[in-house]
């Protein structure tokens, strides 16, 4: 778990970045490529709610403005206000269809973070079971 430090540390230091002024429920996430590059993101809400974006999907499109297509893992952490949760905290359905889009569901490795200290690690698979992607497109 050790390997996952440095990605856990960069989701907690993005999470301070995140908008928040209607939920104040922050999250970050730190993305990182095959490469070893780690792209951060946070949540941006919005008054209108709708275009509010997740910090899953802010770090993914980060890394694809610039040209990154192979991944590895991604660390989130999330909780109300200034504090860490303690709780995990999943990506919603729509990131996860993200993930589908960029990431082998088999191997991508999803790291739910509980503190700075504690957190869990799922493949993509285990989070969406049935997800469609790229290949379900090919004959």
């Amino acid at each position: 778990m050790d390997h996952y430090k440095e990605l856990v540390d960069a989701a907690i230091a993005a999470r301070k970045m995140a908008y928040t002024p209607y939920s104040n429920f922050k999250v970050g996430a730190a993305l990182q490529t095959k490469s070893g590059k780690i792209y951060q993101g946070c949540n941006i809400e919005n008054a209108t709610y709708t275009p509010t974006n997740c910090a899953e999907r802010t770090a993914f499109f980060k890394a694809v403005s610039e040209g990154e297509h192979d991944f590895e893992c991604i660390a989130i952490v999330g909780g109300k206000g200034d504090s860490i949760s303690g709780k995990i905290c999943p990506p919603c359905g729509v990131c996860r269809q993200v993930m589908m889009e960029f990431c082998d569901p088999e191997s991508f490795q999803v790291i739910l973070v509980k503190n700075a200290d504690e957190w869990e690690v799922h493949t993509l698979r285990e989070l969406l079971p049935f997800g469609f992607g790229p290949a379900n497109l090919s004959e």
